[in-house]
């Protein structure tokens, strides 16, 4: 985006802020820019890493995580089963 910025644009912007805001206040209102980005660049990474975590598991053995799904599933199925035998005696 930058790219398309020429230097004298750059310098009227600035001028234009300089008026609008003063001289006082730029130096604060930069700070506060710079924290909002680095805050948005940290959000960004976290976001980043913690899909390539998940990437990285699916990736080094996608069988044995859908395994797990599918056996987590059956057990279920299971303790359902179990329960509805264990009314099914109680009734008799």
């Amino acid at each position: 985006m930058l790219l398309f910025i020429s230097g004298a644009e750059i310098v009227f912007v600035f001028f234009i802020v300089l008026l609008v805001f003063g001289a006082d206040k730029i130096p604060s209102i930069a700070r506060t820019l710079a924290k909002g980005m680095t805050q948005v660049r940290q959000a960004t990474n976290e976001i980043k890493s913690e899909i390539q975590k998940t990437v990285d598991v699916d990736i080094e053995n996608p069988t044995k995580s859908i395994s797990k799904n599918i056996k987590e599933e059956v057990d279920k199925v299971k303790s359902d089963f179990n329960d509805l035998e264990d009314s099914i005696r109680r009734d008799l």
